[in-house]
């Protein structure tokens, strides 16, 4: 072979060796994440969005309906138990009440005269009797008429009173009859609407028919958050659990809050997404400070923790729990490892992964894949 063939030789074989390694697979850039130790927390969360609630809250309205005679209160106004409302025009019930009052004095009256005449009557009776038995100058005849005339003035005593308890009775159905006009305060709360006005006709609602009710209440002392939970997760959920409250209109979570109640049914709105209602409480004051109820919430209920354990973040997960672990020469190995407690954030690793180890965050990216080679992210 002669200089110049080897020569070109040469020169063909590098230009081919530039050619390979300009067309060789570019590594591709990705972030990583190194295992190390840390909190993980296994939590069940709502399925569909959940709403803040008032612990108590009242729709009123009159038992009996009729114009509007005087409205007490506005939106906004605290209230406290027992206070009157709204009061429907009553002033005919009022004179019945009235009225029952006085006969019931009137029988009164009555009845001690008719006990004064009994008592006398009962006192002639005993004289004629006595003086029968010592001189025997009344007759047996006389003595008879004045027992039986004791006898019959003290039943119409007996009579007189039993008018006062009857009158007395028609006074409780009167009063009852008035107090169906009036709306009272239940508990102490808030107005938070007044559907009526000053002169308005109110009815009431007619079964299967629900109408707007004049004055609905609230209780705002205390806020609880309801939330459809899956019926899969649900079987875990016990009162007393912790939760964590998170609502779109604030960035905080508010973690003082406890299950207070599992519902003991499935709500069977969605044939294919059946839930069960879980109501949780919020027993810091602070994290109460501007809720209001209406507001959409979400919750995340604490089933169990672990303070210190190997952990992954979710990102880094693939199915049936695989990783893309990087080794020395920074390139992709799948993994598997054994998860314990999970949540949205981080899983436990019980075995398959060590302190150290790093593993790929970028899973979702184009290229990422077993045997790929790679440049890890600063």
């Amino acid at each position: 072979m002669n200089s110049k063939t080897l020569i070109f030789v040469v020169v063909l074989t590098i230009a081919g060796a530039v050619f390979f390694y300009s067309k060789r697979p570019q590594p591709i850039e990705v972030e990583a994440y190194t295992l190390s130790e840390g909190e993980v927390q296994s939590t069940v969360a709502n399925t569909r969005v959940g709403t803040i609630k008032a612990c108590r809250r009242a729709y009123l309205a009159p038992a009996t309906g009729g114009q509007i005679a005087a409205l007490h209160v506005k939106e906004g106004d605290k209230v406290k138990q027992g206070q009157l409302l709204l009061e429907v025009w009553n002033q005919d019930l009022k004179a019945q009440v009235v009225l029952q009052k006085a006969q019931i004095g009137a029988h009164r009256a009555s009845a001690e005269q008719a006990c004064q005449l009994a008592g006398g009557a009962e006192r002639e009776a005993a004289r004629l009797s006595e003086l029968q038995k010592r001189n025997n100058v009344v007759s047996e005849e006389q003595v008879d008429k004045s027992v039986t005339g004791g006898k019959s003035q003290r039943a119409a005593c007996r009579a007189a009173q039993q008018t006062i308890e009857v009158a007395q009775a028609q006074l409780a159905v009167a009063e009852a009859a008035v107090r169906r006009t009036l709306v009272l305060a239940p508990f102490d709360g808030t107005v938070a609407e007044v559907n009526a006005e000053l002169g308005e006709f109110v009815t009431p609602s007619p079964p299967g028919i629900p109408t707007l009710p004049p004055i609905d209440l609230l209780d705002l002392s205390c806020l609880t958050v309801s939330a459809p939970i899956d019926e899969v997760d649900a079987a875990a959920i016990k009162t007393g659990m912790s939760a964590c409250v998170s609502l779109d209109a604030f960035a905080d979570k508010r973690c003082s809050g406890i299950v207070t109640r599992v519902a003991p049914y499935v709500l069977e709105k969605e044939k294919q997404a059946r839930t069960v209602e879980v109501e949780v409480t919020l027993r810091d004051p602070k994290d109460l400070a501007e809720l209001m109820p209406g507001y959409s919430a979400d919750i995340e209920v604490l089933l169990s923790k672990k303070d210190r354990t190997l952990r992954l973040p979710a990102e880094a997960i693939l199915e049936n729990n695989r990783v893309l672990l990087i080794d020395e020469q920074q390139v992709l190995h799948e993994q598997h490892f054994q998860a314990g407690l999970s949540n949205w954030s981080y899983t436990e690793v019980l075995s398959g992964l060590k302190v150290g180890d790093r593993v790929v965050l970028s899973v979702g990216k184009e290229g990422v894949a077993d045997g790929t080679k790679v440049d890890i992210k600063p």
